[in-house]
């Protein structure tokens, strides 16, 4: 039998494990490759989700480079690509019409201190507990609200003001403008994603979005195209990184831009371990969950210093790092090395990308994040399940995703509650010549009663076993409550046991708990158990208490 792993093991980051193993020739040249390769993938995706937030495009590339790099140097899945995410699109540009670059800085840095904290408490084994259909309701929720807010370039419109941040109020805006469609831009826009989709169906190893904005920029400056581009709307991208510094912080703002944090902590720790977990499935290994958390903590601290934003575990940038054959956390730092060459050598290139073909390429990934598999998989087979998700897509997209993931919890916990209430229940172990009276009469005047409790026995089955267990036993002279069936007692059973129990006894039964479980013993006893119940080992030590022979099961 293999020993457990030391304590601190689930701390420890990947790399320290995989270099362990020893690392040779032969693993820095898959690393390299799939480092590369993933490198090819996140340039276009990480200008277009930061242009996307309403941060500078070259924000995206250093929150790739600096959280990227120390996602792989100090998290704890082999395989995770860390950078900015799709899914933080809404929450990054909604703290940014709040509290500007500033605000987002401090919530960025706020958030990476949360994490790491919840990775040094343990908490990581927590996020899997986040049901499926939540998952995918505030995942569907975001593409589709990062699907409308590309409309303006992607169509090329002029709006008369700002354009609104609330899904309700941004579509009679956008409906508003639609005469002021651009068909170049248009073009553009759905030459991108139109290559996309090809480009996936027909050679998938292919890097289709860095293809999609290179070609679109260089059909750009060829033509002299009159579009908007990444340098006619920032003034191009900046050759470097810059020098770190600390957020300004005063505790006003940290009040401020709490909630933001604590949003962006709820997401990150979802979305960075249901990537490692993706990892996990396609390779076999195990990631280590609080190394990870602890990873994204101070990946987040770093890019806020840098002046990037949120930083994340990236599902899709993940799976290619895997298919491209990576061995290890060493592709995840050569990919953010990689980024900074290019920012290096290539940044004047940029500008001439038109910011219809990035739209066309979050379009892309926005359509992506929306799972018609399988919300019509619950439809035919789970429709409470369902509900659960329209839920919580309806509340991302009205509201916000931090009220979204609690009312899913809450509904998930709901039709959980009820599905367990439904699977407990009360049998009646009669004799022979019991087995024809009717419920309400049966236990009246007879010898011995069993009854076997089956189930978890908690406050959502509590009343409904009150009741079953009230119309069944009608004052047999002695009363075995079969507890071995029972795996879950909670304080709200385990009081309504002890009620029954003390019932019993004052209308003169004799009451024994056969086959309890140690732990809920205590739990009785704490709740008042009389101490004139007895208990036994087993039903035949309890029957032999009773002296009864063995009934019949009703």
């Amino acid at each position: 039998m293999k020993a457990p792993a030391p304590p601190l093991t689930q701390f420890t980051p990947k790399i320290v494990s995989v270099l362990a193993e020893g690392y040779g020739p032969r693993a820095l040249r898959a690393d390299l490759v799939a480092g590369l390769t993933v490198a090819v993938v996140a340039l276009p995706l990480s200008l277009a989700i930061a242009i996307a937030s309403g941060v500078p495009p070259d924000r995206g590339l250093i929150t790739a480079i600096v959280g990227g790099f120390l996602v792989s140097l100090l998290g704890g899945s082999r395989f995770q690509i860390g950078g900015p995410a799709g899914a933080f699109i809404v929450l990054v540009a909604a703290t940014v019409q709040r509290h500007g670059l500033d605000g987002l800085a401090l919530a960025t840095f706020l958030s990476g201190i949360m994490l790491a904290a919840a990775g040094a408490l343990r908490l990581g084994g927590f996020v899997k507990f986040i049901p499926y259909p939540v998952t995918v309701g505030f995942t569907a929720g975001i593409g589709l609200i990062i699907l409308i807010s590309q409309m303006r370039p992607f169509l090329g419109l002029t709006l008369d003001g700002p354009e609104p941040g609330p899904f309700v109020e941004k579509l009679p805006v956008l409906w508003a403008a639609l005469p002021t469609l651009s068909p170049l831009n248009l073009a553009l826009g759905l030459g991108a994603f139109g290559f996309i989709a090809v480009q996936r169906r027909l050679a998938p190893r292919l890097p289709g979005m860095l293809a999609a904005i290179a070609l679109a920029g260089l059909t750009v400056w060829a033509l002299d195209l009159p579009v908007p581009t990444i340098g006619s709307a920032y003034g191009g991208i900046a050759a470097g990184l810059p020098a770190p510094s600390l957020p300004d912080v005063s505790w006003a703002k940290v009040q401020a831009v709490l909630p933001d944090a604590l949003a962006f902590t709820l997401l990150g720790a979802i979305e960075s371990l249901l990537s490692a977990v993706v990892a996990d499935s396609m390779t076999g290994r195990r990631h280590r969950s609080n190394a990870e958390l602890i990873g994204q903590g101070v990946a987040n601290m770093a890019s806020a210093c840098f002046g990037g934003f949120c930083v994340t575990g990236t599902i899709a940038r993940t799976a290619t790092n895997v298919r491209a054959g990576a061995h290890g956390p060493v592709a995840g730092m050569i990919h953010a090395l990689a980024l900074l060459a290019v920012v290096l050598l290539l940044a004047p290139l940029a500008s001439a990308i038109p910011l219809a073909a990035l739209a066309g390429v979050l379009v892309s990934v926005a359509l992506h994040m929306i799972d018609l598999g399988a919300i019509r998989t619950l439809a035919r087979t789970a429709r409470a399940e369902l509900v659960v998700l329209l839920a919580t897509l309806a509340m991302t997209v009205l509201r916000d995703l931090t009220e979204a993931i609690v009312t899913g919890l809450a509904l998930g916990a709901l039709v959980f509650m009820h599905r367990m209430a439904q699977m407990s229940g009360v049998d009646a172990m009669l004799d022979e010549a019991d087995t024809d009276s009717r419920p309400e009469d049966r236990g009246e005047g007879r010898q011995t009663v069993v009854l076997r409790l089956t189930g978890a026995y908690f406050f959502g089955s509590a009343p409904v076993i009150e009741s079953v267990l009230d119309r069944i036993a009608a004052r047999p002279r002695h009363l075995i409550l079969d507890l071995a069936d029972v795996p879950l007692l909670d304080v709200t059973g385990a009081h309504s046991l002890a009620g029954f129990v003390r019932k019993a006894l004052g209308q003169g039964m004799a009451v024994t708990l056969a086959a309890p479980r140690p732990q809920h013993m205590d739990m009785l006893k704490a709740a008042g158990l009389p101490a004139a119940a007895a208990t036994a080992a087993d039903m035949q030590a309890a029957r032999a208490r009773a002296d009864v022979r063995p009934g019949k099961g009703v």
